[in-house]
């Protein structure tokens, strides 16, 4: 097996799989035999020259292959890797050799720096960036020659020195510089690659340039002087001369800025031989013909140059080098910048110079305000405008003008022209500096005005840009390819987006690009919203010239009215309208009950959207529509969001109000068909409208909208986020100081660790945490544990609780592990919290025995019987401290109850602090809050918030209004309770009337009686009556289940009367906390009452808290300690905002705590947009990030889940991860499956009717032969016994997963004792669940596609508890590199299903696990499994007769039901023994085409011949499905919404 780094930050950087479509060139085509089409199949793979290449040279490890050939690889690459014309590569020729495993094993085993040619390292390189683009981890294979590979990538930095590459090596090679410098955490990368953007590279810069900067960081001064003087005398020592211009750290970056400004003036556009003749050289350039591999170099170039400038270790020393060669300039002024060809270069050209002038100080890397930013700006005019009062006459009036007046482009611009060229030259070159006089541009005088006008300019802050733009896409935005890309995106070309790397300049970049790539997935999915819901409505132009619809759609309806009613006056400083409503009203005459009450379901804060349909007048040709936009074909011109104020029915009653202004009793149903809507319009978005019209004369949009469009509530909360995200834009100092550089990528990774953080707990008390002193002793291995008492002696007989006193000389390696480097010594028991010389120190643990709670049942406390691992203790108590907690945790290691434990220890630790608990699942935190439940925290403290709450497997209410109720109710019971205590004092009873005057008893009749016994015992203790006969409130606890005291001894009845006390305490305790909701009266200041006061554990959703962010910060929300569960599979932006849900206190954040509970190497958060995936790493989470960073982290370490063997599946990939006793000691664990000869096996499934995979739609795959015969399985388990709900079937596509529910409601649900699994889900749906035998179909069987993100591998593999069968192409699979850990573990079993034949029913078997049985069958393929099914069918029915239980098998006809489905080919009567068949065999028809012998449900269907409320008659989603939900590779789920 290969080496396996399981941890360490380059192999889990890249999980997303390319998975494209490709097409040939014609080259390619002539170059091999495989037919262009747009997915090849594996048998043409098989067939194809370079796969029986690898095969003799490098496929088969073993046997003996030819020795390596430099003439090979320089043929391949000359043959079928270089390309003349088109695209960079030929993708599908780059992605056979990387299944070959090209690069790990012949390229770079064989490499050699000195040696090796050309052709290699470029091959190398393309195998690199094809890994990229597949986002598989492409530094793997190189950690077994670290040295070596610093030589390859030294290699590369001069592989440009003395050759010319061609525009096609030019961009790949480009391309790998861009991919290494997205590497950085990679020690082996860094090293190198880092040394070009040092301080070295200054020496190209210009004299001017070079002083300027120096004057502005002084500090670099004196070490400028002494790098230069070390550089002298290292020169020196070699007898060279010192010549820095040589030099490849300062060379390299300026010359690839030099060549891509060659290929931009020179390259991009094409000049013919007839242009010369023609004399056609001054031709317009929108008329020329461009090269459209130039154009893709220049946009590479741009988004190296923007990627180098947004993270801070690459910006330092290169954005002087960009100012002094005016690359943004020179990129304004090209001809391609205003080409239509050249949409994106200007899109990337614009974020090179944000990025260029980002306000930021680079070398002390602090955010600079608006304030910083106007002040310089306003000093550098002030110093230009003195220099030319002194220096420039004709520039007077421009030295004298007010800052107003000139700091527009187009006013400085005019006040330049007065100067001669060779006055601005000497200006900007000579006076300025800005640019160099040897610069060959620096003649232009458009050139040097531009640069001048860029320097001086006042730009428009990040603050202003944010708060200008609307929230709402409009059809400009949503049809950009370059901005919203289709799902088609190949990864070769590059995007005008953000991108969410390791490192960011400040928490303004950070929610800048959070904030624009949020709004761009939102737009994609809003797109295809609009272009699944339009097409229905059958629009078209009607005799009078107007848009008439004679179809109808679930969510859109037409527009009876649209009117703006109110545009309110701006706010003071602003331009747009502070708000603009309007009335949009529609009929829901046409519609069903059930979607009448949608549409009347609408309510305040919905968003809808305003569409603006004019079909043109005749149906576009083929040929027309190929050509048009989606826009053109679906007839749409204007597309506008809004939110919903209010609505009302045709009498003008308010519908849906929330606001109270309605009580309940007076609600009455809606009236009419007619319902009008007010809605607010996006204020931004009108006055950009407004302006047009006004300044261009543009169409008045608001007259057209003719359509309102409707989306699912749960898909729709976009708006809020967004809001949310801006909101914080404007706001600052908000991360609290411990955290703020860690969160941005800089400083000591292990900075927030808790052993580094200041007011520690010196002493914690762990109640129930060790369940006795061995098991305390068990997780402190390396410490000499010393019980004492509490009064200092030594406890020979100690037993929990305990409270621990840690050491001083407590280190930083308690159980953490750096997130970066791969630790030998991290095992089980390795909980090692001190340095080796100290490994025996003392500690002090105090056994305590907890005072009396009570006498009553309900007030023993809850206790934990979970006996934590060392490691589990670990996370513990890292999380229980200040600072930041990172808890990796494995399939099956208990992440679940390491938070409660930790939450229960904080809570008894830090009384007063509130804790928040955020997930991404409604389920997680169901799980998570049941099992607190469970604990020893008082319900009265918990709270749960949001729609899931109703889920909880409880009696009890845990919403904000259930929590209310409870209060309320127990406050009653309480004063009862109080009632009865006076008539047992025999006092009066209306001192139980409100909280309040149960307070007052409290301290004069209550609390004063109990100081008066305490008294009198302190004088009698010698008299063991004496507290049973002077207790003051014994006829109160008459009903306790054991009599309180004894008079055995006074120490016993004493402690038996403090407990008494003690729940006398706490009940008037809650009187108190119930005092509140008596003086508020209405239920909403009591519910936000108890969410900001009373709650001390809230939980909720990412979703939830990022909705309602303005809620909480309104209500004065707040909290201490912030719970991530799921971490790893949240949006980076949706964990951010919840550790922001509370305003500053003194401008000071105070969280102080911050636990974050994960698993990055399962599945990341759902991007439905690949582009955004792939391209921007929007799945990255904020975990996986600070786990790339080398931030330390916690990894439980023991797995209770699965059998030890099924566990090996999966655990390479993780540290140590080994196996709780539970799982190696349990009988369940070790004895076999009934019926399976072994608990995991792969099956390989040949093609079934001549076909493997399918695809009716893109990414759409299917696999039939796996899905009939994974079923098969199912139902022989059933047959065996197998409780359906322990049975899942798990898919990698949901093309596959609707088909083997397909094939399961025709074979299965019919019959009751067979019925349906537990579930049919996707790999990606299921993870976080598990069950006990999982059957699991990989689909694919040409190329591996999206299952080489290992971790997509990791949740399949680690879902069962018992048995796994996984179903796939075993040739396919078993030489996919990335899957070969577990994939040959797999294969050392047969790869034929092995079922056992002994008799076995479930679950009564005592054959051990690895005991394959006496009588073993093979089963050969799909027919071969049906036959079994019916063998043990006919079983099953001959045992029932012969008992003459023929009731319990109603279902069983004399024979096999001659209706029982099964694959073509099969009969239904033959027995396994017998060849005969009998003549009536039934049709199988698998679900391939519509309308054939499948069940039907009847569902309501958008169909105009049924007048829109009739039903008509649906199939099952087929295998031809055209869905737009069914239409994703990867599992596109949607995102856990409220």
């Amino acid at each position: 097996m290969p080496t396996v780094y399981g941890t360490g930050t380059y192999d889990f950087k890249r999980h997303r799989v390319a998975e494209y479509p490709v097409n040939e060139t014609e080259q390619q085509k002539q170059l091999t035999n495989i037919p262009s089409t747009s997915s090849i199949t594996l048998l043409e793979i098989q067939r194809d020259r370079l796969t029986k290449i690898a095969e003799e040279n490098w496929g088969d490890v073993k046997r003996k292959v030819k020795d390596f050939s430099g003439e090979l690889v320089k043929q391949i690459y000359q043959t079928e890797l270089l390309v003349t014309t088109g695209k960079t590569v030929p993708l599908q020729r780059v992605m056979i050799l990387e299944v070959s495993q090209y690069l790990e094993n012949y390229l770079w085993p064989n490499f050699h720096q000195d040696t090796s040619g050309f052709e290699h390292v470029m091959s190398m390189i393309l195998m690199i960036n094809e890994k990229f683009r597949e986002n598989v981890a492409a530094w793997m294979c190189f950690y077994d020659r670290k040295d070596v590979f610093r030589g390859f990538l030294e290699r590369v930095l001069r592989l440009k020195e003395g050759r010319a590459l061609s525009i096609a090596e030019k961009t790949n090679y480009l391309l790998f510089m861009i991919n290494i410098f997205q590497s950085l955490e990679d020690e082996i990368v860094s090293g190198t690659v880092l040394k070009l953007v040092s301080l070295q590279s200054w020496h190209c810069l210009s004299y001017g340039r070079f002083q300027m900067e120096l004057c502005l960081n002084p500090n670099l001064i004196k070490k400028w002087k002494n790098m230069t003087k070390k550089e002298a005398k290292e020169a020196k020592k070699r007898g060279e001369p010192f010549e820095p211009s040589n030099m490849l750290e300062v060379k390299f970056l300026k010359s690839l800025i030099e060549e891509f400004l060659e290929i931009l003036d020179s390259e991009v556009f094409i000049h013919t031989q007839s242009d010369h003749e023609d004399g056609k050289l001054d031709e317009p350039y929108g008329t020329k013909k461009v090269n459209d591999a130039s154009i893709l170099y220049c946009e590479r170039f741009m988004e190296f140059l923007i990627d180098l400038l947004s993270q801070l270790p690459t910006r330092r020393f290169l954005r002087p080098i960009v100012a002094d060669v005016a690359v943004v300039s020179k990129c304004h002024l090209s001809a391609l910048y205003d080409h239509e060809k050249g949409k994106l270069f200007a899109q990337l050209v614009d974020l090179l110079q944000f990025y260029e002038g980002f306000e930021i100080d680079d070398h002390v890397g602090t955010q600079l305000s608006d304030d910083n930013v106007l002040l310089t700006h306003y000093y550098r005019l002030q110093a230009f405008q003195l220099l030319l009062f002194k220096k420039i006459p004709k520039l007077r009036d421009l030295a004298l003008a007010n800052i107003g007046s000139i700091h527009k482009r187009a006013d400085l611009s005019k006040k330049l022209s007065a100067l001669s060229p060779e006055e601005l030259q000497d200006l900007v070159c000579n006076k300025l500096k800005l640019v160099s006089d040897d610069d060959p541009w620096a003649k232009r005088v458009d050139f040097l005005i531009e640069v001048m006008v860029s320097f001086f300019e006042k730009r428009q802050s990040q603050k202003e840009a944010i708060n200008a733009l609307p929230l709402y896409p409009n059809e400009q935005i949503m049809w950009d390819e370059s901005l919203v890309p289709s799902i088609n995106y190949s990864g070769e070309g590059c995007l005008a987006l953000p991108k969410l790397n390791l490192q960011f300049l400040t928490l303004h970049d950070y929610l800048l690009r959070n904030f624009n790539l949020f709004r761009l997935e939102s737009t994609y999915e809003i797109r295809e919203d609009i272009q699944e819901a339009v097409p229905h409505l059958l629009a078209q132009i009607n005799n009078e010239g107007e848009t008439a619809f004679r179809g109808w759609s679930r969510m859109a309806v037409p527009i009876k009215e649209f009117r703006i009613s109110e545009v309110k006056q701006p706010n003071i400083g602003e331009v747009k309208p502070s708000s603009v409503t309007a009335e949009v009203t529609f009929s829901i005459s046409s519609y069903k009950a059930q979607m009448r009450s949608e549409w009347n379901s609408l309510k305040e804060h919905d968003v809808l959207f305003l569409l603006s349909i004019h079909p043109s007048f005749e149906p576009l040709s083929a040929e027309e529509g190929a050509k048009s936009s989606v826009p053109e074909r679906l007839g749409l011109k204007f597309v506008r969001g809004c939110e919903v104020i209010d609505m009302r029915d045709e009498d003008g009653t308010l519908m849906n109000d929330f606001t109270g202004r309605i009580k309940r009793d007076e609600w009455k149903p809606p009236k009419g068909e007619l319902r009008t809507v007010t809605v607010a319009l996006d204020t931004a978005q009108y006055y950009m409208d407004v302006s047009d019209i006004a300044e261009k004369g543009a169409e008045d949009v608001y007259g057209t909208f003719n359509i309102l469009m409707r989306r699912k509530p749960k898909e729709n909360n976009f708006k809020a986020i967004l809001e949310s995200i801006r909101d914080l834009m404007n706001e600052s100092c908000i991360v609290p100081d411990w955290l703020h550089n860690i969160f941005l990528g800089y400083g000591n990774p292990a900075a927030a660790q808790w052993t580094n953080m200041p007011d520690l707990l010196e002493t914690v008390d762990f109640k129930d945490t060790f369940l006795d002193a061995d098991h305390l002793k068990e997780c402190f291995p390396d410490y000499q544990v010393c019980f004492l008492s509490p009064d200092g002696t030594e406890n020979l007989h100690p037993g929990p609780p305990f409270r621990i006193k840690f050491p001083k000389t407590l280190k930083g390696n308690t159980h953490a592990l750096s997130g970066n480097k791969k630790s030998a010594s991290a095992t089980m028991d390795d909980v090692n919290m001190v340095d080796g010389g100290l490994e025996h120190e003392r500690l002090i643990v105090e056994a305590y025995v907890p005072p009396d709670p009570g006498p009553y049942p309900q007030d023993q406390p809850k206790q934990n019987s979970v006996r934590f691992t060392p490691t589990q203790t670990g996370a513990i108590i890292s999380g229980i401290q200040p600072g930041l907690t990172m808890v990796v945790g494995p399939p099956g290691t208990g992440k679940t109850d390491t938070a409660v434990q930790i939450l229960n220890v904080l809570y008894h630790n830090c009384p007063s602090q509130r804790t928040l608990i955020i997930t991404h699942s409604n389920q997680a935190l169901n799980d998570l809050f049941e099992k607190i439940m469970q604990r020893d925290v008082p319900a009265r403290y918990l709270l749960r918030l949001g729609q899931g709450e109703q889920e909880l497997a409880t009696d009890l209410d845990f919403s904000r209004q259930g929590r209310v109720n409870a209060m309320l109710v127990r406050r009653l019971e309480l004063l009862q309770e109080v009632e009865r205590l006076a008539r047992s004092l025999q006092l009066p009873e209306d001192v139980g009337y409100t909280c309040e005057t149960a307070g007052y008893f409290w301290l004069l009749h209550v609390y004063s009686r109990w100081e008066q016994f305490l008294a009198a015992c302190s004088q009698n203790q010698d008299k063991p009556s004496f507290v049973k006969d002077r207790f003051p409130f014994t006829e109160f606890f008459y009903n306790t289940p054991q009599p309180v005291f004894t008079s055995q001894s006074f120490e016993r009845d004493m402690r038996a009367a403090k407990g008494c006390f003690s729940h006398l305490k706490t009940m008037f305790q809650e009187l108190e906390e119930c005092r509140a909701f008596e003086l508020l009266k209405t239920t909403a200041d009591r519910a936000n009452y108890l969410m900001t006061k009373q709650a001390k554990i809230v939980a909720m959703t990412c979703t939830h808290a990022a909705l309602k962010r303005k809620d909480f910060l309104q209500l004065g929300f707040k909290y201490d300690n912030l719970l991530m569960e799921e971490s790893a599979q949240i949006l980076e932006i949706e964990t951010f905002i919840p550790m922001l849900l509370q305003r500053q206190e003194d401008g000071y954040a105070r969280l102080k705590r911050c636990i974050l509970i994960g698993d990055h190497h399962q599945l990341p958060p759902v991007v439905k947009n690949m582009a955004f995936q792939k391209y921007s790493h929007m799945d990255q989470s904020l975990f996986t990030r600070f786990v790339r960073l080398g931030i330390p982290y916690i990894e439980l370490n023991a797995q209770g889940r699965a059998r030890p063997d099924i566990a090996k599946l999966y655990n390479w990939r993780y540290r140590d991860l080994g196996d709780l006793p539970y799982v190696r000691e349990q009988a369940i664990f070790h004895r076999a499956n009934p019926g399976f000869c072994y608990e995991y096996q792969v099956v390989d499934v040949p093609d079934y009717r001549g076909r493997g995979e399918s695809a009716p739609s893109p990414w759409f795959y299917q696999n039939e032969g796996e899905a009939e015969y994974i079923v098969s399985v199912y139902i022989y388990m059933r047959l065996l016994g197998y409780p359906a709900s322990k049975i899942s079937i798990l898919t990698t596509y949901n093309g596959q997963k609707l088909l083997i529910r397909d094939v399961i409601k025709r074979r299965c649900v019919p019959y009751e004792f067979i019925g349906p699994p537990s579930k049919v889900a996707t790999v990606d749906k299921f993870q976080g669940q598990q069950n006990d035998f999982i059957l699991l179909s990989l689909v694919r069987s040409r190329f591996v596609g999206h299952l080489r993100d290992v971790r997509r591998l990791i949740v399949a593999m680690s879902r069962a508890r018992l048995g796994v069968y996984v179903f796939c192409r075993r040739s396919l699979f078993e030489q996919c590199y990335e899957l070969q850990p577990t994939f040959k573990l797999l294969l050392q079993r047969p790869d034929l299903l092995a079922l056992n034949f002994d008799d076995e029913v479930y679950p009564y078997t005592e054959r051990p696990v690895g005991n394959v049985g006496t009588e073993v069958h093979y089963v050969s393929g799909v027919e071969d499994m049906a036959e079994v099914v019916r063998y043990k069918w006919l079983q099953i029915y001959q045992a029932a007769a012969m008992t003459h239980h023929f009731n319990q098998y109603s279902a069983y006809p004399s024979q096999v039901p001659a209706d029982f489905d099964a694959p073509d080919g099969v009969d239904n009567q033959q027995s396994l023994p017998s060849s005969q068949h009998a003549e009536d065999t039934f049709e199988n028809s698998p679900v391939t085409v519509p309308n054939g012998d499948i069940p039907e449900r009847v569902v309501e269907v958008e169909t105009q011949e049924d007048g829109l409320k009739g039903t008509a008659e649906e199939d099952v989603p087929l295998q031809g499905s055209s869905n737009k939900e069914n239409k994703d590779g990867p599992e596109d789920e949607d995102k856990m919404q409220e």
